[in-house]
């Protein structure tokens, strides 16, 4: 054989599963599309790199993988949150846990978490190849004999599947995995982009670009029905809304979608009611007689929106003295502060999905091992498989648990 173990795909658990079969002894071959390794992990949050969640209840923490849950509990009690911490601090980079619990780097930087999966693979002596292109994988009798890249055959006694999903086509991830699955009878769900911004028609959102709006509420209404509420952190961009609040729900509001028109108030305030909040704006106003609306605006509503949300206030505007503004115009007010108005039009697709659901029905995989039932030298890990997940953390520890229980099996 030319090699002990060949892993395709050199994104977070494709380095993870080369960097532990290496660390174990076995000759390992790590094969990549790209001219460089961990294209997608060098832009994942932001380019900050949410790592894990610091939730370390194993059944709290499972319990967001829905339906994968039962499946999950071995390869977590093989390497779970603290092994990650572990892995990475012993290796020079301080985690910090932020809010919800999301971990990243001390740096604030992804780059970093890459750099230390390279040195991880170096110390391994883990044989790497980029800008390859696998053709295929040959099989017969339940067994990979060889993977053919660029018309030349190279053998392994076994083989790690770790092309990611399809989300962030420009990074590779394009779905190579999940044909090449097809093709040897595995059953894959077709992914659909699901933790993914949504699209909006309103031009006070986009105008707010790169803002983001800290602790409000939004309510998602299909014909004038509320539907979903929800309270957390948004982010407007120039197409829409993100943000890990907007990011967690878009699965939910595809399916409003297909049944009308949706629509969504935003509350600036979730955590005053309409009369706590008059009667603060009426405090502010009543300091500030002889001030214009637009000077004391970032007094009364989140600092920075006055430039979009003060032209929906019509007979009155931001050069309006404090002193002439009646109580039902400042009830107006109040009014658009604890319900802007946002029509959503769609999801975005892949290229700005941070997961795409969908994928190896985990029925057709030992998950104690990563290996497939169905061909005795094949393993499988992160995107490639079905597993739906939130944002926070989740995805990347679902890629470190999978690569690391996979390299250490094959």
């Amino acid at each position: 054989m030319d090699y002990d173990v060949v892993v395709i795909g050199g994104g977070a658990s494709g380095m993870m599963a080369a960097g532990r079969a290496g660390e174990r002894g076995k000759r390992v071959l790590l094969l990549e599309k790209n001219d460089r390794l961990g294209a997608k992990l060098k832009i994942t949050g932001g380019g900050r790199c949410n790592i894990t969640n610091a939730e370390n209840d194993k059944q709290l923490f499972l319990a967001h993988y829905g339906k994968a849950k039962p499946f999950l509990f071995s390869a977590f009690s093989q390497f779970g949150v603290n092994d990650t911490f572990s892995f990475f601090e012993s290796r020079g980079l301080p985690l910090i846990t932020q809010a919800h619990n999301r971990v990243f780097p001390k740096t604030e930087r992804a780059t970093d978490v890459s750099r230390v999966l390279e040195n991880y693979l170096k110390s391994s002596e883990v044989e790497i190849r980029t800008k390859v292109n696998v053709e295929r994988l040959e099989t017969s009798e339940g067994k990979i004999n060889a993977v053919v890249v660029d018309r030349k055959r190279i053998l392994a006694s076994s083989f790690i599947l770790a092309t990611g999903g399809k989300s962030h086509p420009e990074t590779g991830s394009t779905g190579d995995g999940f044909s090449w699955l097809k093709n040897m009878g595995h059953t894959v769900k077709d992914p659909t982009p699901t933790i993914v911004p949504l699209a909006v028609q309103d031009e006070w959102v986009k105008k707010l670009t790169g803002m983001s709006l800290f602790s409000v509420g939004i309510k998602f209404f299909v014909r004038g029905q509320k539907r979903i509420s929800l309270k957390g952190d948004i982010l407007c961009t120039h197409f829409g809304l993100s943000g890990p609040l907007i990011l967690n729900s878009a699965k939910d509001v595809s399916g409003l979608l297909h049944e009308g028109v949706v629509t969504a108030l935003i509350d600036m305030y979730p955590q005053e009611d309409i009369g706590s909040l008059d009667k603060r704006i009426a405090n502010v106003f009543d300091m500030n007689k002889n001030k214009t609306l637009k000077n004391i605006w970032n007094e009364i509503a989140p600092r920075g929106t006055g430039y979009a949300l003060l032209p929906f206030l019509g007979d009155f505007g931001s050069d309006t003295k404090i002193h002439s503004i009646t109580k039902e115009q400042r009830r107006k007010i109040v009014d658009l502060l604890k319900g802007s108005s946002v029509t959503i039009t769609g999801l975005m697709g892949y290229d700005r999905a941070v997961v795409a659901d969908g994928g190896l029905s985990l029925q057709e995989v030992d998950t104690r091992t990563m290996r497939s039932k169905k061909y005795a030298n094949l393993y499988v890990t992160g995107d490639l498989l079905d597993v739906g997940r939130p944002s926070g953390g989740y995805s990347l520890q679902l890629c470190w648990t999978t690569g690391y229980v996979s390299g250490d099996n094959a």
